[in-house]
């Protein structure tokens, strides 16, 4: 399978190069579908608009005197939050994507961080931004993207958009011909890390663009999808993949409203391709059975769909689409694959959405590398693997143990330039071009690289036994009753080693269900998951079992981007 040939992707050199090319290509295509009023129709804006758009808000903020200073950007998912992005990276500044569900110290301590100037913020926002303007002595104008008028030092997103077409209109081409510098900082990420304080990442155009050209030559995309945006744009991966990369290939990017409003939009847009991360594709794929499961009957038809379909691809003929049309019509009726990435996904639900007839694949990546290093092809892949390597991007298992796992480096066009303002943990993390991703992995004889775990998390026996938490908790949480578990290393003070203990928050709902009763004993729910812990201890070899469990009552505490915070040092 090596051999499958690359698709062919145009070339680009920057962002500003890309957008002029797209406008080129599709310019009265649709590039975005936006809706004015809630739960109203989407309405197109096209390639052309948005290009249009984007150059007249980046004349505006050069005329406010932002040449080269840092601009950040702070709000949910919406049109302007697009515009915004490419009118500072394509010529104005720097642009900085903040979360916008940090608590309002962390925002501050952000924009503070990196020099902002200014800021674009969204009603959303408007309190938490405007509270913490005169403690932020950088910050020179605050952008709101819902304000009628500009008022002060709170300026209009829509005044300045319409002053910007009026510059350009005189001769104003301060924007239009700004030269970009494709190796500089353009771009300054603030990560979500689970344990450390936020790691400052900056990225260049050179960084995106080769990452944008290497995923789609070798995922297909093009013109005719349509994307629904659900994950947050400040997170790179949602950035490269769920609008950048649609931007680049002429698809079309519809907002979704909500998760809540998940399976309306994608009727809606008739989605075609969902980026997602596992939580969201394997709750939709856990509720497709679930909804089975309440009609015996319609179980039933679905499970003998399966076996039908199976030995029908097997002579060659695929009717998936028509087997399991009211499956593909929950999804809108037009989707072709599901896009995994920010953790690993469960492989049986990958293979149960391709069994359905819906594609699905899974990548690997860190916002430090653009951020994918690794990607599943939809015509060459395994489902339980990370991906093949990028073409331009070299990636290998550094020190690697008897099993072969050690710490995945990777090397490429895509590698960040470093962290800002910390050039030593730069020169720890980048070694001779080699970027240590902290993670544990091992790369089969087809290439394919599989992820263990983080190597932080390692479970160390005193006899020198390596286990991975990842890869517990990965099967503790395919049981109905475990909705999250947490695995950690504890010592055995009788045997004085170091055992696999867990923490569990189960589901109480599924729980409640199975037992027949509104209120199940703490008894009651402990023998049932620990009969649970039971069945996946009889996967694992013996130094690996579960030894000691814990129940919470309450969800772990997690980062923005779903995160488990592993707080615990109970080694």
């Amino acid at each position: 399978m090596k051999n499958i040939p690359l698709y062919e992707v145009r070339q680009i050199s920057t962002l500003k190069d890309m957008l002029e090319s797209s406008a080129e290509l599709y310019g009265n295509e649709t590039a975005f579908l936006v809706k004015t009023e809630e739960g109203g129709p989407y309405k197109p804006i096209t390639f052309r608009q948005y290009y249009n758009d984007v150059n007249a808000l980046g004349t505006a903020l050069i005329s406010l005197g932002l040449s080269g200073k840092r601009v950040a950007v702070i709000s949910e998912n919406r049109y302007e939050w697009t515009v915004a992005y490419l009118a500072v990276v394509n010529g104005t500044g720097v642009v900085v994507p903040l979360d916008k569900d940090l608590p309002v110290g962390e925002i501050k301590n952000l924009l503070l961080r990196s020099k902002a100037d200014a800021v674009f913020y969204s009603d959303g926002k408007k309190n938490e931004v405007e509270s913490i303007a005169d403690e932020l002595p950088n910050l020179k104008y605050l952008i709101s993207m819902d304000a009628e008028e500009s008022t002060g030092k709170v300026l209009s997103y829509r005044v300045l958009v319409n002053k910007g077409y009026e510059l350009i209109n005189s001769g104003d081409r301060s924007f239009l011909d700004a030269k970009i510098d494709r190796e500089a900082m353009s771009i300054l990420l603030f990560t979500s890390g689970t344990t450390d304080k936020a790691k400052a990442v900056m990225l260049s155009h050179k960084n995106v663009c080769s990452n944008l050209m290497d995923m789609c030559s070798m995922l297909y995309i093009d013109e005719k999808d349509v994307f629904l945006l659900v994950l947050p744009l400040h997170h790179t991966y949602a950035c490269t993949c769920g609008f950048l990369c649609q931007i680049y290939r002429g698809s079309t990017i519809a907002f979704c409203e909500g998760l809540r409003h998940i399976a309306k939009n994608l009727k809606e847009s008739k989605t075609t391709i969902l980026l997602g991360v596992p939580l969201i594709l394997e709750a939709m794929y856990k509720r497709i059975w679930d909804q089975a499961s309440k009609d015996p009957k319609v179980l039933r038809k679905l499970k003998l769909g399966l076996k039908i379909s199976r030995i029908l691809r097997m002579a060659g003929i695929d009717i998936r689409k028509k087997l399991f049309r009211p499956i593909h019509e929950n999804f809108g009726g037009a989707m072709r694959l599901f896009i995994s990435g920010g953790a690993a996904i469960d492989p049986k639900v990958v293979q149960g959405f391709q069994d359905f007839g819906i594609h699905c694949v899974q990548g690997y990546g860190l916002t430090e590398c653009s951020p994918i290093i690794a990607l599943n092809r939809d015509v060459d892949y395994r489902n339980n693997a990370a991906g093949l390597p990028l073409p331009n991007v070299q990636v290998k298992i550094h020190d690697p143990n008897e099993e072969g796992i050690g710490e995945i480096i990777a090397k490429g066009p895509n590698i960040m330039l470093g962290y800002y303002e910390n050039e030593e943990l730069t020169r720890e993390t980048i070694v001779n071009g080699w970027f240590h991703t902290g993670d544990l992995g091992y790369i089969d004889e087809d290439g394919f690289l599989y992820i263990t775990g983080r190597k932080k998390n390692v479970i160390v026996t005193k006899n020198g036994k390596n286990i991975y938490p990842e890869e517990i908790e990965a099967l503790l949480n395919r049981s109905p009753y475990i909705a999250e578990s947490m695995v950690y290393g504890r010592e055995n003070e009788v045997e004085g080693d170091i055992e696999v203990a867990a923490e569990i928050y189960p589901d109480m709902e599924k729980i409640k269900e199975t037992l027949g009763t509104e209120n199940p004993t703490e008894e009651q729910v402990y023998k049932l998951i620990e009969e649970e812990v039971y069945k996946v201890n009889k996967m694992l070899v013996l130094y690996k079992y579960v030894r000691h469990i814990e129940i919470r009552e309450t969800e772990f505490e997690k980062t923005t981007s779903k995160k488990i915070i592993r707080k615990y040092n109970k080694q």
